[in-house]
């Protein structure tokens, strides 16, 4: 693991420190303190090919590791924790997601910040559950930024997929959501009514423009003052695919990272409620230059600058 951290090394006094030198792969769940950042790979696309997509997704997170290792540390207080890779050798999909959760539980518990380096969509599920386990009697809110409302019931033999975590939350009581970037484009009529049956909220792409900044801001902090935690996960498919291209299902019309768009994300990020991140659907088969993962680390490192 420690050759996947690397980076430039211009000395060993705190002012010069980039990620890769504050790492601690060599670690267990009993040193987590208050406030680390704890990092897990969701080595898996299991519902993404359940889905009929593209895989390849199980391949990102050591490559978006990679692409994290040499941002410079800017917080004066800076822990990262790596527990590594999660993976679905038998197909299971269901028992991994079960037993993620409760990898990541754990961490919250001890007072840990989530991160987690996706793998499908079908992380959504897995991350939220681990959240729900361990803040059970806590109201969960949770920031969908994507293209696609991923509110799919399963199909009969077919079981969970990356398009149905949402499904599977509501599933389980009231849902606290607000999907950001949705295109009309990549969701049926039949998604839009699913969600309004959930009481999912949702920001349309076409929406997410500077002048519209004050409107958005009031619906993410409607969300954030009706809630005790909050998770926030990324599906990189909601980018455009000049800056997005490997991703399992890549939009020409997706959102940019502009000044628009980092504005209202760092409002997120800058939320004490929030308690977990993760960047999902990176697929460096179709990936070019490593640009969508080097987009996945950035938006992680936005959070360790905060």
């Amino acid at each position: 693991m420690n050759s996947i951290w690397q980076g430039r090394h211009d000395g060993d006094d705190a002012l010069h420190h980039r990620v890769f030198q504050r790492i601690n792969v060599e670690c267990d769940y009993e040193v987590i303190s208050t406030n680390d950042f704890v990092l897990h790979g969701f080595a898996v696309d299991e519902g993404v090919a359940r889905n009929k997509g593209r895989v390849g997704a199980q391949k990102a997170p050591d490559i978006i590791r990679r692409n994290m290792g040499n941002f410079p540390v800017i917080r004066p207080y800076f822990s990262l924790l790596d527990f590594g890779n999660t993976e679905c050798v038998d197909g299971n999909l269901e028992k991994t997601q079960q037993g993620f959760a409760s990898k990541i539980s754990t961490a919250l518990l001890k007072g840990g910040k989530s991160i987690v380096l996706g793998g499908g969509h079908e992380v959504t599920f897995a991350h939220y559950s681990g959240i729900k386990n361990a803040f059970p009697d806590k109201k969960i809110g949770i920031i969908n930024i994507d293209a696609h409302f991923d509110n799919r019931k399963p199909e009969q033999g077919v079981g969970a997929t990356s398009g149905t975590g949402f499904w599977q939350i509501a599933q389980e009581g009231e849902i606290n959501s607000l999907h950001i970037g949705i295109q009309r484009n990549s969701n049926t009529l039949k998604l839009f009514d699913t969600a309004h049956q959930f009481g999912m909220k949702y920001i349309l792409a076409d929406e997410i423009f500077f002048e519209n900044l004050p409107s958005i801001y009031q619906r993410i902090n409607d969300l954030l003052v009706s809630v005790d935690v909050m998770y926030c996960t990324i599906c990189m498919d909601v980018f455009n695919a000049s800056i997005s291209p490997g991703v399992s299902a890549s939009a020409y019309n997706g959102i940019f990272t502009d000044a628009a768009f980092m504005h209202l994300y760092k409002n997120i990020l800058r939320s004490d409620k929030l308690v977990a991140l993760d960047v999902a659907e990176v697929n460096p088969e179709f990936d070019v230059q490593d640009r969508t993962a080097r987009l996945a680390a950035t938006l992680v490192n936005e959070w360790f600058m905060i």
